[in-house]
């Protein structure tokens, strides 16, 4: 369990979640639907869906789910992938970590940096271009559920630890759930807020609560993008 130094509790407060794949990502098999009941019976009462370079599950998830849901994109960036918050739009993948950036706050969203040191995701945005765009950033995952190594999780503290007061970033704690058997395994409880406007307030007062699920579930996610791509299209709805 991590948590900041200056966290409040307050209520009511939100159980929140901001790093969850529904079948709109390669990678998941997990519908909307079910997505919404294994929220439901954790508790859950704020995610942010962030579906690979598409908010389609975001949106169909948002129709249907009686809790906050955030509109969220995992985009891949030429320099690696960075998610967006509170998206109006989908960002196309390919732009510059710069570029990507640059449209996530041309929508007044809220940039978040994924897994940023966990050395098996090579997709991962890379040291030198994450610095390169710090005083952009907003968010960056000190704890990322499906980081299979902890002194991956270490690096990615301290590193938000040594940049928090210069650049004002906030640490998160997310699942990144690609499963419904990870919803609710992590999570952070924040006061409530109203929007885009005052959520980075409350995050900055969060609760974070951090346990990490098998590695295995990496192989589950192999799997399932394997038979996405060969054997049938990406699931669209329930």
């Amino acid at each position: 369990m991590m948590e900041p130094n200056n966290a409040r509790h307050e209520h009511p407060s939100y159980k929140a979640d901001f790093h969850i794949h529904t079948s709109y990502s390669p990678d998941s098999f997990m519908s909307p639907r079910a997505l919404v009941e294994a929220a439901v019976r954790s508790g859950m009462s704020c995610l942010a869906i962030t579906d690979h370079n598409t908010i389609r599950g975001a949106l169909e998830v948002q129709s249907i789910a009686p809790f906050y849901v955030i509109i969220g994109e995992e985009i891949s960036s030429a320099d690696g992938e960075i998610i967006g918050l509170f998206l109006k739009e989908e960002i196309p993948r390919g732009l510059s970590a710069r570029e990507t950036i640059g449209e996530i706050k041309k929508q007044e969203g809220i940039v978040q940096i994924p897994h940023p040191f966990d050395r098996f995701r090579n997709k991962r945005i890379q040291r030198k271009p994450l610095e390169s765009v710090l005083p952009e950033v907003d968010i960056v995952e000190a704890f990322n559920a499906r980081t299979t190594l902890r002194r991956d999780i270490l690096k990615s503290t301290e590193f938000v630890q040594n940049n928090r007061n210069e650049f004002n970033i906030i640490p998160t704690a997310v699942t990144d759930s690609h499963t419904a058997y990870e919803i609710g395994r992590t999570w952070v409880e924040l006061p409530m807020f109203t929007g885009r406007e005052d959520f980075l307030e409350a995050l900055s007062h969060g609760r974070l609560v951090g346990n990490l699920v098998t590695p295995l579930v990496h192989i589950a996610t192999r799997f399932t993008k394997l038979t996405k791509r060969f054997i049938q299209p990406i699931p669209k709805s329930r």
